[in-house]
């Protein structure tokens, strides 16, 4: 009896998740593929209206529209955001260029602008839906990161610390 109800209840949780992930893959491939088609050479979208104003890839969705990095680290900013990846993001991300869940680090700040990972970093949901190279992202890694809840000065930490990752010293 106890290998009976073992069996149905494997077969019932196997059912109900393939329930809940069918198709999210195909879907998600295909709104980067629309995402990617209605941008032109300009960055700006096909057809969009004065309600819904076209996306520009090169500029992040965000608040941030410009964050300016010096050329030299600021270790108590780093040292800060080396707990922050301690506590929010090493059960995902490697420092290494290894992926886990999600992408490793290492050379994350010579992919992506400062602009764009803070961008990222605090409105992650906004960032997957609208921006082609987070929609990318999440076609390889299979899951969306979660909203970790940061701050500006979390998000700026966090962003030193990558940099100290890449050999900004």
């Amino acid at each position: 009896m106890k290998k009976l109800f073992i069996f149905f209840s494997l077969v019932l949780s196997l059912a109900v998740l393939a329930v809940s992930c069918g198709g999210s893959g195909d879907k998600s491939a295909s709104n980067s593929a629309e995402a990617t088609e209605a941008t032109s050479d300009t960055g700006a979208a096909a057809g969009a209206s004065s309600e819904n104003p076209p996306y520009d890839p090169h500029r992040g969705e965000g608040k941030f529209k410009d964050v300016q990095v010096s050329d030299k680290l600021n270790k108590e900013e780093a040292e800060a955001g080396e707990k922050l990846y301690e506590l929010k993001c090493s059960s995902c991300h490697k420092l290494t260029d290894e992926r886990l869940v999600g992408p490793g680090w290492k050379g994350v700040t010579t992919r992506h602008t400062p602009t764009w990972i803070m961008n990222f970093v605090t409105n992650t949901d906004d960032m997957i839906d609208k921006d082609p190279k987070a929609q990318a992202m999440l076609e390889i890694c299979m899951v969306r990161m979660p909203n970790q809840n940061l701050s500006d000065d979390d998000a700026r930490n966090v962003l030193e610390f990558m940099r100290e990752n890449d050999g900004v010293k």
